[in-house]
């Protein structure tokens, strides 16, 4: 019943991201001779669709260029629905950084608006299978609740700092064509941020090597490129959505599986709800730790994605016992 539902959530964000384009067909058409959506002034236009990707143009664009989101502070960007003005700003924007398969309502925008103007940082790197394993003898990530058809990519990239990287040097290249006047602005910060990603990458690379504990269990399977990069096995309550509720039979199993495995902590996140896990906790017998998976910011948050994922690196240190 659980992958149903889904199935039923993602057919009905499909139906209203359909009627919000042709609203915003009407409203492009009026604006079309009014200033670009970059407010008028001569900075290139970019899109983030959701929080580690307008972080990422953001760090690259500098002050050169306007970096705005479609997911606002302390949303859940899997239910994304865009109103006819974001669409219509996706449409003139000059460029649109997201993740293909994590937000339908922004996949639809730049198919009908926007192909041409994109950066979809699934296609740039080697990504993971939405129902794969983590790593060699790991569990199947995806869980019940599943929403994604066969063949699908895992969209979570951003939680490898290597990947996210990648995603940097090709937001600099892209800029660097729109906006040749700056490229030595967008290349250098793109070669700040990349050197900022891979001391991250280091850290948890040393921080993760002698843990007593490599199982680690979290609310909604994000965790596939982190759990692969560091040699760890992902256990995921829910599936690639996190609103997706696991079947009685699923929480059994996932009991079994912490008091076979000797797992300490069940991880809860900060935009999803976190009672399906609390109560996983509580039949196990094991506690509760926030593991960020940084799909956004709740609003007022003082942080950056670097500085969640180091306090991420330190609360898989002490839930998995490293040394």
């Amino acid at each position: 019943m659980g992958s149903a539902c889904a199935r039923r959530r993602l057919r009905g964000r499909t139906a209203r991201a359909a009627c919000a384009v042709g609203t915003a067909a009407t409203l492009f058409g009026t604006a079309a001779c009014a200033a670009g959506a970059g407010g008028g002034d001569d900075k290139v236009a970019v899109i983030g669709s959701f929080y580690p990707m307008a972080w990422v143009a953001q760090r690259v664009a500098g002050s050169a260029a306007s970096v705005t989101t479609l997911t606002k502070p302390g949303a859940e960007p899997h239910d994304l629905e865009l109103t006819p003005r974001q669409i219509v700003d996706v449409a003139r924007a000059d460029l649109i950084v997201y993740i293909k398969g994590l937000q339908p309502a922004v996949d639809q925008a730049i198919d009908q608006h926007a192909k041409d103007k994109a950066v979809d940082a699934v296609s740039l790197m080697r990504t993971l299978p939405v129902s794969g394993t983590t790593n060699a003898g790991a569990r199947g990530s995806g869980g019940s609740g599943q929403s994604h058809g066969r063949g699908a990519r895992d969209p979570h990239l951003w939680l490898d700092p290597g990947r996210l990287a990648t995603v940097a040097t090709t937001v600099a290249n892209r800029l660097t064509a729109s906006d040749p006047g700056h490229a030595a602005t967008y290349q250098a910060n793109a070669r700040a941020l990349v050197a900022d990603l891979h001391t991250l990458a280091g850290a948890f690379a040393t921080g993760l090597h002698a843990c007593r504990q490599k199982v680690i269990v979290t609310s909604h399977a994000a965790f596939a490129y982190l759990a692969e990069r560091y040699g760890l096995t992902q256990v995921s309550v829910a599936g690639i959505d996190p609103q997706a509720e696991p079947s009685p039979a699923r929480l059994a199993a996932l009991t079994g599986e912490i008091h076979r495995t000797g797992a300490t902590t069940v991880f809860t996140e900060t935009l999803a709800s976190p009672k399906v896990a609390q109560t996983l906790a509580r039949e196990a017998g094991a506690r509760t730790a926030i593991l960020d998976p940084v799909e956004g910011l709740p609003a007022g948050s003082k942080g950056d994605y670097l500085s969640i994922m180091r306090q991420n690196l330190q609360t898989l240190r002490s839930a998995l016992g490293c040394s």
